[in-house]
């Protein structure tokens, strides 16, 4: 342990050219770099839009607002609470996301006024009737995943790093992902997502980014489309603000019941 803890702080101090022997240790060069130029915002807090998308293409939206903790040494802490429409108002959803132990989530439901926890085995499931996972809302912590750098490629006219990602925790719903992070300010533009027989099950795209704090990257649209029911869900983001001065007591589950 104490070696890859060596071996990935010298990662992050070198450029990538010259150490990158093999195709994983690329790989995992450029998740350290990606995760290196994302550390210090400290705390965050934005208002959401979800839409959802049948096959028919009829759609439903949802309005939440996000909080989110960054924490030294972990995994982030998030909390999403939905305020519309009143079927799922002050439904919420906390998360403390961990590098290799599962993460403990919580959601808490107001119509049954509980606190109930997300067991290990449902991170696959999806989230409030999304294409998205429990596992693809937690922080991508560096750990979570071995790597491989398969090439370079353009998306969308920027040069981009394409990653295959496998999951290192128990219970993930894919065999790996594949994600093309641009060269020049290693955003996520797309990953694709592979189900547990390898078959492609989702693809998300990320865009419309926008820089914060003169450092941080972050994408103001996210779409999520499921290759095999034919739905999709899309989470506009607005209204970002950073370093408000949240603390672990804003993360608390003890908490949850009183969210409003």
């Amino acid at each position: 342990m104490r070696k890859l803890v060596l071996m990935m702080a010298l990662l992050s101090l070198l450029p990538l050219e010259g150490i990158a022997e093999s195709a994983e240790e690329k790989g995992l060069a450029i998740a350290i770099e990606a995760d290196r130029r994302d550390l210090g915002w400290q705390d965050s807090e934005t208002s959401m839009k979800m839409i959802l998308r049948n096959r028919q293409g009829e759609t439903s939206e949802r309005q939440i607002r996000s909080r989110t903790l960054e924490v030294t040494g972990d995994g982030d802490k998030s909390l999403i609470i939905f305020d519309h429409p009143a079927d799922v108002k002050n439904t919420a959803f906390l998360s403390y996301t961990h590098a290799i132990r599962p993460d403990d989530q919580w959601l808490y439901l107001p119509a049954l006024k509980r606190v109930k926890r997300i067991a290990s085995a449902n991170k696959s499931g999806p989230f409030m009737g999304s294409e998205f996972a429990y596992e693809d809302i937690s922080s991508q912590e560096v750990k979570k995943f071995s790597y491989k750098w398969l090439r370079d490629e353009a998306i969308d006219g920027e040069e981009a790093f394409v990653v295959e990602r496998v999951p290192q925790y128990e219970h993930s719903g894919y065999t790996k992902q594949h994600a093309w992070i641009d060269k020049e300010h290693y955003r996520v533009l797309r990953v694709d997502y592979f189900d547990r027989k390898g078959a492609l099950l989702k693809t998300l795209t990320a865009s419309d980014y926008h820089q914060y704090l003169e450092k941080y990257w972050r994408a103001h649209r996210m779409d999520m489309q499921n290759h095999l029911n034919g739905k999709n869900t899309t989470l506009l983001f607005s209204d970002y603000e950073f370093q408000n001065g949240l603390s672990e007591r804003d993360f608390d589950r003890n908490s949850l019941k009183r969210i409003r």
